[in-house]
């Protein structure tokens, strides 16, 4: 059986739920464990079968320490290692996102498509983004429209103004 350790952490644009198993991040969602436990709890029973899941803030304290000093301007890039699970293109899309999106930049959904190889895969690429398990630190957030417009955020586009607007992407 595998355990996996989740906490939460408050960030300026409203909670975080952090899901580790100590070595590996396997999620970050907006909102708090109440709020995402549902969610939660299929996406384990589809990915992980047999696992335990622990409330335990020391175990996920390494995360939030990142994310806090990406918070405070401190850090510009995560040292995760990732536990993706998905189909292999959102994998794909996903590790590309980690890859040729810095902090500060943007790109589009045709230049992700481009990216991976398969540049008539715009809007599956969309797609694959929109399911992306690791909020902000894997930057789907710095995906934009064709017409350099805010479009589709998990979080909200509230959410993505204001991450855009702290990576000074948006003035």
């Amino acid at each position: 059986m595998v355990t996996i350790y989740y906490g939460e952490i408050d960030i300026p644009i409203g909670k975080l739920l952090i899901l580790t198993d100590g070595e590996q991040l396997y999620r970050i969602d907006y909102g708090s464990f109440s709020e995402n436990e549902s969610k939660v709890m299929k996406w384990l029973e589809k990915h992980i079968p047999h696992t335990s899941l622990v409330h335990d803030e020391a175990k996920v304290a390494p995360i939030k320490d990142q994310l806090v000093a990406y918070f405070q301007k401190d850090r510009k890039e995560f040292t995760f290692r990732f536990a993706f699970y998905g189909t292999a293109f959102q994998k794909k899309v996903w590790q590309t996102l980690v890859e040729e999106i810095p902090f500060g930049k943007a790109k589009t959904y045709k230049d992700i498509a481009i990216a991976i190889g398969n540049p008539k895969a715009v809007r599956a690429v969309g797609g694959a983004v929109n399911k992306n398990p690791f909020s902000i630190v894997v930057p789907c957030h710095r995906v934009l429209g064709s017409d350099g417009r805010l479009v589709g955020y998990n979080g909200g586009l509230d959410k993505k103004e204001y991450l855009l607007k702290h990576e000074e992407i948006l003035s």
